[in-house]
């Protein structure tokens, strides 16, 4: 196995990796024995046929599109195991071309790939950008104070007024769409509240003023984006039934309530913390939009040139760490795509944007690390290593051992990217 490498325009590269013609028959009996069940040839029982007879019938190519399948990963991944191949920092998929598929030649495809780029860098330092101060007003104690309200309320059943906004109403409903029932559009003992907006059109507006036990028609129009195309942009009618009325009652705001949700005795002990969680998480908040503007401009002042591939992969890669997500919430991808009505290809494009600040904060880091000759020692590992098990309630030692060294490379690569941000941020 050999490779060649060009360099091309935008941080590109095409690699041409040649397989010996001995690796290409090896991959040319592995296609014939994992095909051969499923092929009948005449005189033979099923599977049984010989590979030169199977070539002789179907042609030499018949097992070339296979073995190239079975030899290219492996190939392409000893290429990058050469010493040319190790200089490599590949940043996306490899775009396969295959250049000559010929019995008892040498195999040789391409692959062209992305290469990590380096940014230049302008000014970084004294860049005449100044943190927002961290302030905490009384409207953002009330409002926190509301949010725990909201959490301990409790739900009274009301018997003596109708529906008005805000209230949770239990319903049975029922869609029609030209006076028949339409899929999907019927439901038992939903509760709905008053003025979420989750229903389409005005359907909770045309609840308020009716009483439990009142049975009412309900006219609404489908978006014309609604997911399900069939019912997009047209008119329907409800029947609704108003089976149960509930407000919120929320807690009074006194000594009594501090002391049900917190460590104090009195409201005024517990509104002083609260103010002080929120001064230290406004005070987090201006910290991450000054890092977040810092970097801004340092990237505006830098040049690189960021590949598409690249940042495809990226966005790949993101969708992918945001459907494991939504797995652990109990919900899969593809139950995401289909109540959102987007393909996968949608959700990769609006993730690009996001991908590509990420690669361009990313890349002028390492030019910062660089240029300031920052560096990461086996302590600072051991530290983050230390962290990470009290986090996950490990031992440090178990960790340690289950850790790849490519994982550590990562991790110091990580840290020293924090480092040259800590830098940055504070000068």
């Amino acid at each position: 196995m050999s490779l060649t490498v060009e360099k091309l325009e935008g941080n590109m590269a095409k690699l041409t990796i040649e397989a010996t013609a001995e690796e290409f028959e090896n991959a040319l009996n592995r296609a014939y024995l994992k095909n051969k069940n499923q092929i009948t040839l005449q005189g033979f029982r099923k599977g049984k046929a010989p590979r030169a007879m199977i070539e002789r019938v179907y042609g030499e190519g018949v097992f070339f599109e296979d073995a190239a399948n079975l030899l290219i990963p492996d190939a392409y991944a000893a290429a990058l195991e050469t010493e040319e191949g190790k200089e490599l920092d590949i940043v996306s998929r490899p775009e396969i071309d295959l250049v000559q598929v010929k019995k008892g030649e040498p195999f040789i495809f391409t692959a062209e790939v992305a290469l990590r780029p380096k940014a230049t860098l302008g000014a970084y330092k004294d860049l005449g950008i100044e943190k927002k101060p961290a302030e905490v007003t009384e409207e953002d104690i009330n409002a926190e104070l509301d949010r725990v309200r909201e959490q301990n309320s409790r739900m009274i059943t009301v018997e003596d007024r109708p529906v008005q906004d805000k209230d949770i109403v239990t319903i049975d409903f029922e869609g029609f769409m030209d006076g028949t029932p339409f899929e999907g559009g019927k439901g038992e003992d939903y509760n709905l509240t008053i003025g979420s907006h989750s229903f389409i059109d005005t359907f909770e507006d045309q609840l308020i003023g009716k009483n439990t036990g009142d049975d009412c028609e309900v006219n609404v129009t489908f978006p014309e984006n609604y997911q399900a195309a069939e019912l997009a942009g047209k008119p329907a009618l409800f029947k609704v039934k108003i089976k149960k009325i509930q407000e919120k009652e929320l807690p009074e705001l006194n000594d009594e309530f501090a002391e049900e949700v917190s460590e104090f005795d009195t409201l005024s002990e517990y509104k002083e913390d609260v103010r002080k969680k929120l001064a230290d998480q406004k005070e987090e908040a201006a910290k991450g939009e000054y890092r977040t503007e810092v970097l801004k401009k340092i990237v505006e002042n830098a040049e690189m040139v960021i590949p598409d591939p690249m940042i495809d992969y990226e966005a790949e890669n993101m969708v992918n760490d945001y459907a494991q997500r939504l797995k652990m919430q109990g919900l899969s991808i593809d139950m995401y795509m289909q109540y959102t009505g987007q393909t996968m290809d949608q959700l990769k494009d609006q993730m690009k944007d996001q991908a590509r600040t990420r690669i361009e904060n990313s890349v002028v880091l390492e030019a910062i690390a660089e240029a300031e000759n920052i560096e990461v020692s086996d302590e600072d590992i051991d530290a983050e290593i230390k962290k990470m098990a009290e986090n996950y309630q490990m031992e440090e030692d178990k960790l340690k051992e289950m850790m790849s060294e490519r994982e550590k490379d990562s991790m110091r690569t990580d840290l020293k990217l924090q480092k040259a941000l800590d830098l940055i941020t504070e000068i």
